[in-house]
């Protein structure tokens, strides 16, 4: 089965610039729910990589983005699809820590909690630290999406010279480019 990571905010919900603080506030982007669906229809194991700093900068408690992310994966859940963990890094970019995108700290602590094999891997995005993630951890496949910082993220990816392997306008284009993709590599 390969293993899907996912950025929470810009690629499943739309992104607030005052930070996602509560359900409430959490709105699905068109088409997500139906690309999860189709990610759990072709047998996907799809995990979300967020960075969360609200939590760190005290605009949101922990408990309130568990709560988020619970309501997250049940309503993905109702919806035919399947999160089936979520990893997300609370601290603040100044403090240095290992798990916060684009260092690849979630998607090595998912690989040893799942046993995931990277190189089969895919990590969905709309930003340059979603894509630089997914090259440091050696992940197979690297897919931009134009959502949420996305477009931004294109110019970003061409000046630093890392490109993704696919540049979608949303995680639907990007679902359907990966399932053609593992169509074309079993014929």
């Amino acid at each position: 089965m390969k293993f899907i990571f996912l950025d929470r905010d810009g690629v499943i919900n739309k992104n607030r610039s005052d930070y996602v603080k509560s359900w409430s506030e959490f709105e699905f982007l068109p088409r997500s729910l139906e690309a999860l669906g189709l990610l759990a229809r072709h047998g996907c194991r799809v995990i979300v990589i967020t960075n969360q700093s609200a939590i760190n900068r005290n605009l949101v408690t922990e408990a309130e983005v568990q709560k988020i992310h619970e309501n997250m994966t049940e309503s993905v859940a109702a919806a035919g699809g399947s999160i089936e963990a979520v990893y997300y890094c609370p601290h603040a970019p100044e403090n240095g820590c290992t798990c916060r995108k684009p260092k690849p700290g979630l998607i090595h602590h998912a690989q040893a909690d799942l046993e995931a094999d990277l190189s089969d891997a895919c990590v969905v995005g709309d930003s340059l630290k979603d894509i630089q993630c997914a090259r440091l951890a050696g992940c197979g496949k690297a897919i931009l999406v134009r959502t949420g910082h996305g477009q931004e993220a294109e110019r970003l990816c061409l000046e630093a010279g890392i490109a993704p392997d696919y540049v979608a306008d949303d995680l639907m284009g990007a679902v359907q480019w990966l399932m053609g993709e593992s169509l074309e590599g079993k014929s």
